[in-house]
C-alpha cells in the first residue's frame, strides 16, 4: 500500500513538531524563538536538545552525524562521526553532547580560502545554525552549519547569508516602526528557487567525457529538430521522467523540501522542480537538497541530472530564478495591495530595491558569474547581463508618478471575459512577466532570472539582502527624526524613483539597440565572469560588506581570488578534455571515415575505371580539409593553454584563459562540429544532440 504523502511529509526532519514533541517546555520555548524571532539560544540548553536530537535519529536508522556546511566550493560538504561512544567494559553507548552539536572541528585545509589561512593551518570550525533544521540523509543526521577558520574569517557562503539576515531584518524593523508598525520580532527575506535542468539517458552520459568530467557537451552539432516547435514546454511529461520526477519528490518531501511544481521546460530535454517560498536561508538549504537529490535519483531510471548552465549549445540554457520577497508576521512587505499608489510600506520598499540594484548592480551580477552562465546569458530565455528591473505597466505608471510630483492612481483589477458561459472571468495581474528581464516584479515579489543552474543562490542574496539594508538604514534615519513620517516617505519615494529610474527597463532585454541604450544610462554590461568579479573588490562593495560587519576587506579580497581561480580551473579542465576528446576520438574518426570513403572510390575504380567517382572524391576533399583544420586549432589550443598555465594563479590566470583558451576552443569546436555532419553515424564516436535531447 503506497504511503500518504502528509504522513510522510518532513518525516526525516527535526522540525518544530518533533522539538515540541520531544523537548522540555522552556527548551522548546528557547529555540522556537531563536528560529522564529531571531533571539539569541541560551547555550546552556544545548545538552537538552542534542539528546533529543540523537535520539530521534538513531530511533530512524542513523548511526553517524555531521555537520553539514558550504565551503567556496559552491556545493554541500559532510564528515561522517558515529554515535558510539566505547565504554570501559568493552560495550558502548550511543552519545551526542552539546558540544557536539553546537561545534565540529574538520579539517579545513583542503578547501578554498583564497590565501586566508596557509595549507599547513588545517584546523577550522563549523558552528550549528539552529535557524535550519536537521534532517536525516543516508541514514546520516546531518546538522546545518557555518563554516568558519580557526582566526574567525568566514571560508563557507552561510556565514555572510545570516549576517546579511540580520542586517535587513534591523533596518527594515526600524522604517516598519516609524510607520506605525510595531512590535516586529524580525523581517525575513524569503526566497524560492526554480531549480531547471536536463535529463540525458545514463549511457549516453557515459559515453561522453565532456558530461563526465565538465558536465556540458564541448563539442555537438546543432540537433536536426531542437525547441523551435515550441512542444515540449509543459507538454506530457515522458514516462521514464515521471518515474524519475516521482521518486523525487517523495525523497524531498520526507526531508520537508517543499517541491511543489514540475514540468517539462522550453528545451527537449529539460525540466523544472520549485517550491513554495520559505525564509532565505532555508530556501537555499533545500535547494542545495534539491540539486544533490536530483543527481543521485537519476541513475535509478537509467538517466543523468545535469546542472549545468549551458550543456547544450544552441538551445535553452537552465536558469534557477530567485524569487526574493520579504516578510514580517502577517506582512509581505511587497504586497501591493489593493492600492500600490497608496501603500506607504510597498512603495518604500520598492524604492529600497531599486536603489540596491541600481547602486549594487555590478555586485549583484559577480554573484552569479560562472563560466557556464557566461554562456547562458543573453539567449534562448535567459536575460542579458545587463541589470536592470521591469515594473510593469502599473507599478511601472505608479512609480513615473511619482518620480514627477504627480498624484498616482492605482489601476482598477481588470476582469477577463473569456467569450463562454461555461469559462469562469478571470482577474489579471497587475504586472505581466518579461521573460528578458534580469530583476523583474512578479505580483509581489522579485525575481531574479540571472542565477545560473549550479549556482548556490546565498552570495546573490546575501548582496540582495545588505544593499536593500542599505537603503533602509537610509531612509529609516530620516523616518526617525521626521515630524510627518509618512510625508518623508512620500518625499524618499520620489527622489529615489527620480533618482534612480535608470534601472527601471520593461522593454525587450534581447532588442539589439538595448547595448547601446544601457550603456547611455550607465548600467553595467560584464558579459563574462572575470570582468564580473571585479565588481566584487571595488571600494564600494567592500564598504558596503564592512558597513554590516559582514565581511571584512581580507576576507571580500580572498573570496575573489577563490572565484578568479576556480574560473580558471574550470576552463583549464574544460580545454584538457576537448584536446584529449579532440586528438583521440574525433580526428581519428575523420581519419577512419577519410579512409573509408578512399576505399570506396578506389572500389569503384578498380571495378570501372569509367565509373564516377566525383561524389567521394569531394566528401573526401572536405574530411581532408577537416582533419587538417581540427589538427591545426589542438596544436593552438595545446599552445595557448600552455601560456595561460604558466601565468600568475588567481586573476591573471583568469584572463589568460578567457582571452587565450576560450576562442582556440571555440575554433576546435567549430571544425569538429563541421565534421560531424559529414562522418557516417557509425563511425562518429559520441552520441550526438539528436541522440541525446530526443531520447525515448
Amino acid at each position: 500500500m503506497a504511503e500518504n504523502t502528509a504522513d510522510i511529509y518532513g518525516s526525516l526532519v527535526f522540525n518544530d513538531k518533533v522539538m515540541r514533541d520531544r523537548l522540555p517546555k522552556e527548551v522548546y520555548k528557547s529555540l522556537h524563538e531563536t528560529i522564529e524571532n531571531g533571539q539569541q539560544l541560551d547555550e546552556g540548553m544545548a545538552n537538552v536538545i542534542a539528546h533529543a536530537m540523537k535520539e530521534w535519529a538513531v530511533e530512524n536508522g542513523c548511526t553517524h552525524y555531521t555537520h553539514w556546511f558550504q565551503p567556496l566550493t559552491g556545493i554541500t560538504s559532510e564528515k561522517h562521526d558515529a554515535f558510539i561512544s566505547p565504554q570501559p567494559d568493552g560495550t558502548a553507548i550511543m552519545a551526542f553532547s552539546g558540544k557536539e552539536l553546537i561545534q565540529g572541528e574538520p579539517d579545513a585545509s583542503s578547501f578554498p580560502s583564497g590565501g586566508l589561512r596557509a595549507t599547513a593551518e588545517a584546523r577550522g570550525y563549523t558552528a550549528w545554525d539552529p535557524t535550519s533544521y536537521a534532517f536525516i540523509k543516508d541514514e546520516v543526521l546531518c546538522i546545518p552549519t557555518a563554516f568558519i577558520s580557526y582566526t574567525g574569517e568566514a571560508l563557507d557562503k552561510k556565514t555572510p547569508l545570516l549576517r546579511s539576515m540580520r542586517a535587513i531584518s534591523e533596518q527594515a524593523v526600524r522604517v516598519l516602526n516609524c510607520l506605525g508598525v510595531e512590535d516586529v520580532p524580525q523581517v525575513v527575506t524569503t526566497c524560492g528557487p526554480e531549480q531547471e535542468y536536463f535529463l540525458v539517458k545514463l549511457d549516453d552520459y557515459r559515453a561522453r567525457p565532456d558530461l563526465i568530467l565538465c558536465g556540458r557537451t564541448l563539442f555537438g552539432a546543432s540537433p536536426t529538430k531542437g525547441q523551435e516547435l515550441d512542444e515540449h514546454y509543459f507538454g506530457p511529461v515522458r514516462e521514464t521522467v515521471s518515474g524519475f520526477m516521482q521518486e523525487v519528490d517523495d525523497r524531498l518531501w520526507r526531508l520537508g523540501v517543499d517541491a511543489k511544481t514540475k514540468h517539462n521546460e522550453v528545451a527537449p530535454a529539460q525540466h523544472e522542480i520549485a517550491p513554495t517560498f520559505s525564509r532565505s536561508t532555508t530556501a537555499i538549504d533545500n535547494n542545495l537538497l534539491t540539486m544533490e537529490i536530483l543527481r543521485n535519483t537519476a541513475p535509478h531510471h537509467g538517466l543523468y541530472c545535469l546542472i549545468n548552465e549551458k550543456p547544450f549549445e544552441g538551445v535553452n540554457g537552465s536558469g534557477k530564478h530567485n524569487n526574493w520577497s520579504l516578510a514580517a508576521p502577517g506582512l509581505n512587505m511587497l504586497d501591493p495591495g489593493d492600492d500600490p499608489a497608496h501603500n506607504t510600506i510597498f512603495l518604500l520598499t520598492l524604492a529600497a530595491v531599486l536603489q540596491a540594484v541600481d547602486d549594487y548592480q555590478g555586485l549583484l551580477r559577480s554573484t552569479v558569474a560562472s563560466e557556464g552562465n557566461d554562456h547562458r546569458l543573453g539567449a534562448n530565455e535567459a536575460p542579458p547581463a545587463i541589470l536592470s528591473i521591469f515594473l510593469g505597466e502599473e507599478i511601472g505608471g505608479i512609480v513615473e508618478a511619482i518620480a514627477a510630483g504627480k498624484d498616482p492612481h492605482s489601476i482598477d483589477t481588470k476582469e477577463m471575459d473569456l467569450g463562454s458561459s461555461v469559462l469562469p472571468h478571470l482577474s489579471q495581474d497587475n504586472t505581466d512577466r518579461n521573460r528578458t528581464s534580469p530583476f523583474a516584479f512578479t505580483g509581489n515579489r522579485f525575481e531574479f532570472r540571472m542565477a545560473g543552474a549550479s549556482v548556490n543562490l546565498s552570495s546573490a542574496n546575501t548582496v540582495l539582502n545588505t544593499a536593500v539594508a542599505m537603503s533602509f538604514e537610509g531612509y529609516a534615519d530620516r523616518l526617525e527624526k521626521a515630524k510627518d513620517a509618512e510625508a518623508e516617505a512620500h518625499k524618499i519615494c520620489q527622489e529615489v524613483f527620480k533618482e534612480h529610474s535608470r534601472i527601471i527597463f520593461n522593454g525587450d532585454g534581447y532588442a539589439p539597440d538595448w547595448p547601446a541604450e544601457a550603456e547611455r544610462r550607465g548600467l553595467v554590461n560584464n558579459t563574462n565572469t572575470p570582468d564580473a568579479l571585479g565588481a566584487c573588490i571595488e571600494d564600494k562593495s567592500i564598504e558596503l560588506f564592512e558597513h554590516f560587519g559582514l565581511l571584512s576587506k581580507e576576507e571580500v579580497l580572498a573570496r575573489y581570488d577563490v572565484d578568479m581561480d576556480h574560473y580558471a580551473k574550470v576552463i583549464n579542465i574544460q580545454a584538457m578534455t576537448m584536446y584529449d576528446m579532440g586528438s583521440q576520438m574525433i580526428l581519428p574518426a575523420v581519419l577512419e571515415y577519410s579512409g573509408v570513403v578512399a576505399a570506396a572510390a578506389a572500389s569503384k575504380q578498380d571495378f570501372n575505371s569509367d565509373i564516377d567517382t566525383g561524389a567521394e572524391d569531394k566528401l573526401l576533399t572536405k574530411l581532408s580539409a577537416g582533419a587538417e583544420r581540427i589538427t591545426a586549432a589542438l596544436e593552438e589550443l595545446q599552445k595557448m593553454h600552455d601560456e595561460a598555465a604558466a601565468e600568475e594563479e588567481g586573476a591573471p590566470q583568469a584572463f589568460a584563459y578567457r582571452d587565450k583558451v576560450l576562442p582556440a576552443m571555440a575554433e576546435l569546436r567549430e571544425a569538429s562540429d563541421e565534421m560531424e555532419l559529414l562522418v557516417g553515424c557509425e563511425y562518429w564516436p559520441l552520441p550526438t544532440y539528436n541522440d541525446m535531447l530526443f531520447y525515448v
